[in-house]
């Protein structure tokens, strides 16, 4: 075996790994596909999939699909054809279609982020998280002496997105408890992507005339958005205003005002994922991972610091 050894590495030769999935029928192969790879939330998650894929001697193959339904097939048939042993599926726009050609493939399949119903799915607790963020934001917001100013608002995502639904249920029902009503303008969902949330925001403020004593940020990428329009504010424009994102990013510290974030455990929902895989569960279970909420941090006067 040696003397075998030495002489294939002497003329340079490798192991046909699609030759050798074909006897084994396994290929070592195991795929993931996202919305987008900028997003730090799924970056992060990219990371722990990679991490816990190489600890189990496997080969991570990772493909973004720009949250487009049409993408997510293709590129699901592409990594089926290259014969992947399982398949992650992390944001998934379509989860039932994916679920049909995944068990048409005989592929196993996981779903995270958003769940499935048709396989295993380990999701963040969307509407604790929000619950939490709804709270802390309601319960420090300031007296504000314009009635329309003194709510709090709910900016971006969308209604048709279940993590999305979930986290609007969760700030209606602490709006509600805490303020004894909501109305229907105070939920924007607006979309993910940046332009469209610094439109509604400036129109917003335009109406209020001046930020809302308290704003929840559905995501990093509407976050974003929100950043683009607060850029051209004065300082003091934040003084009487108590901002949250749900999600977490830790350059939130050098903003100029302090923001409540909820931090997701990507890692702990790619683990509890891997462990569903090797356990061999195909039934559709739901697992909730708890997310963090990560009380604002602040550079102010020079150093961090941390509010409350």
């Amino acid at each position: 075996m040696t003397r075998i050894q030495a002489a294939a590495a002497q003329i340079g030769y490798t192991a046909n790994l699609q030759a050798r999935g074909l006897r084994k029928s396994r290929s070592g192969l195991v795929g993931m596909i996202l919305p987008v790879h900028e997003n730090r939330f799924f970056a992060s998650m990219s990371q722990s999939f990679e991490a816990c894929a190489r600890e189990r001697g496997l080969c991570p193959v990772i493909a973004s699909t720009l949250r487009d339904p049409k993408e997510e097939i293709r590129t699901v048939e592409t990594l089926i054809a290259y014969a992947i042993d399982s398949l992650f599926i992390a944001g998934a726009a379509d989860p039932d279609a994916l679920s049909d050609i995944c068990k048409a493939a005989n592929v196993q399949h996981i779903y995270v982020d958003l769940p499935g119903k048709d396989a295993p799915s380990v999701v963040s607790h969307n509407y604790h998280g929000a619950e939490q963020l709804s709270r802390v934001i309601v319960d420090t917001m300031p007296t504000q002496s314009n009635p329309a100013r003194a709510k709090p608002y709910f900016v971006g995502g969308l209604t048709t997105n279940i993590a999305t639904s979930l986290r609007i249920d969760a700030f209606r029902t602490v709006v509600t408890d805490r303020l004894g009503q909501i109305s229907p303008e105070q939920v924007i969902a607006c979309g993910y992507a940046p332009g469209q949330t610094a439109r509604e925001l400036a129109a917003l403020c335009d109406r209020l005339g001046g930020l809302p004593a308290g704003l929840f940020v559905n995501s990093l990428t509407a976050f974003e958005g929100a950043l683009s329009y607060f850029v051209d504010l004065p300082p003091d424009a934040f003084e009487q205003s108590v901002i949250g994102c749900y999600d977490y990013d830790p350059f939130g510290a050098f903003l100029q005002f302090p923001v409540h974030m909820v931090r997701q455990n990507s890692d702990r929902l790619i683990q509890t994922a891997f462990e569903l895989i090797d356990a061999g569960t195909t039934d559709p279970v739901l697992i909730e991972i708890e997310p963090d909420l990560i009380p604002p941090r602040t550079i102010y006067k020079g150093r961090f610091s941390e509010i409350g």
